[in-house]
């Protein structure tokens, strides 16, 4: 029954597409006829060059955005460990095999290029991009959209959030407005720009998926922006932006297979932190983070119900360092965070954020569950050492 009806509407939609084909040859006799005639056909209506973009289009938001988005071209020396040689070009070794790289050493040292973005948040120069982007780099150059270059300096980088600034010696440049990516909202539309593969500033577009994605083994902080507008290899340290052209986040990383290209699962940094982390390295040339000292575990709904947890929500604590802001604020072992200066916590690495991005010396008030009551403790926080993994 269903064969039979496609096939009559698959024979329906054909008489018509001949009648049309019919009706559109003799449209095309009359057209000829009137412009023979030297009477305009009036049947044609030509756009007007002077109205405004459809009110559906991101163009004026895209146009005040692209000139302050950057190409950025780097490049390091990479050289091989004490004592070994950098692997053999595999076209070597099939042809002349072995005994030949014996002979003929590949050299101990090459030179890598690389390719990402930035952002110009400050007309005197400083641009937004990822550690990852300059990451060791002898030489950065960057160029803007009016095609002018200039060499670039690292005026320092946050390796756990993948954040550096940079500069360039330009004045009056075309900065970017920062937003505020706390108000960004799932469903909000979104617009990646950038210089994927090299090919020249491109923007594409999406939604916001999901906001506060962390856990995903990144970065040591993660907050990320979750987005579906295509972001590819070149995109990193790009912008992502709302409709109305503001900062929300620098793109990063994707989620893909083998093939490394995008999937729909973008992240972007949200540019709330990215800014905190920016202020800190100019006001302090390096990023100071708070210390808590607690370890953490994940809550488990299993774990809720055996602390008597009704909640649900919050960040286990696993274990307490001897001498620390949370042992002398009498944070114990088996107690639950559940909010911090008012706000909740949701999981644990909400905690590891908010209390990473505070200011040593600062007070901190956590509401904490405990066998079944909640109680309200203060810490006075310390500063992050180097090598501590706990918060």
């Amino acid at each position: 029954m269903n064969k039979l009806h496609f096939w009559k509407q698959s024979r329906t939609l054909s008489s018509v597409f001949a009648i049309g084909l019919a009706l559109g040859g003799f449209g095309a006799f009359s057209a000829t006829h009137e412009l023979r005639s030297g009477n305009p056909p009036a049947a044609f209506k030509l756009a007007n060059p002077n109205e405004g973009p459809s009110r559906n289009s991101f163009a004026p938001a895209v146009k005040k955005t692209l000139p302050a988005v950057v190409n950025i071209s780097s490049s390091r020396v990479v050289r091989a460990p004490a004592g070994r040689e950098m692997p053999m070009d595999p076209f070597f070794r099939q042809f002349f095999g072995d005994e030949f790289g014996r002979q003929f050493r590949v050299p101990r040292e090459r030179r890598e290029q690389s390719l990402g973005s930035g952002v110009i948040v400050s007309p005197n120069g400083y641009i937004l991009t990822n550690n990852h982007v300059v990451n060791g780099a002898t030489e950065i150059q960057v160029t803007l959209s009016d095609k002018r270059e200039f060499k670039a300096r690292v005026v320092g980088t946050d390796a756990k959030t993948d954040i550096a600034v940079l500069r360039i010696d330009a004045a009056d440049l075309p900065a970017l407005t920062i937003g505020d990516s706390s108000k960004i909202q799932v469903g909000d539309f979104a617009l990646a720009i950038g210089d994927p593969f090299g090919v020249g500033e491109t923007v594409t577009m999406g939604i916001i998926s999901a906001t506060g994605r962390g856990n995903l083994g990144i970065e040591d902080y993660e907050d990320f922006i979750q987005t579906d507008a295509p972001i590819n290899p070149g995109n990193s340290g790009g912008a992502l932006i709302n409709d109305r052209g503001e900062l929300i986040g620098i793109n990063t990383a994707i989620l893909s297979h083998e093939s490394g290209g995008n999937q729909g699962i973008g992240f972007a940094i949200p540019v709330n932190l990215a800014r905190q982390v920016m202020n800190q390295i100019l006001e302090h040339g390096k990023v100071t983070r708070a210390y808590l000292g607690i370890s953490m575990q994940e809550l488990t709904p299993a774990m809720a119900k055996a602390l008597g947890d009704p909640q649900l929500h919050g960040a286990l604590v696993g274990d307490v360092t001897a001498n620390s802001p949370a042992q002398k604020a009498g944070i114990q072992r088996g107690d639950i965070v559940l909010e911090v200066n008012g706000t909740p916590v949701s999981d644990t690495n909400q905690l590891r954020n908010a209390v990473s991005m505070m200011s040593p010396g600062s007070v901190v008030k956590l509401k904490v569950f405990r066998r079944g009551s909640e109680r309200e403790l203060s810490a006075v926080l310390a500063e992050l050492p180097d090598s501590e993994n706990v918060r």
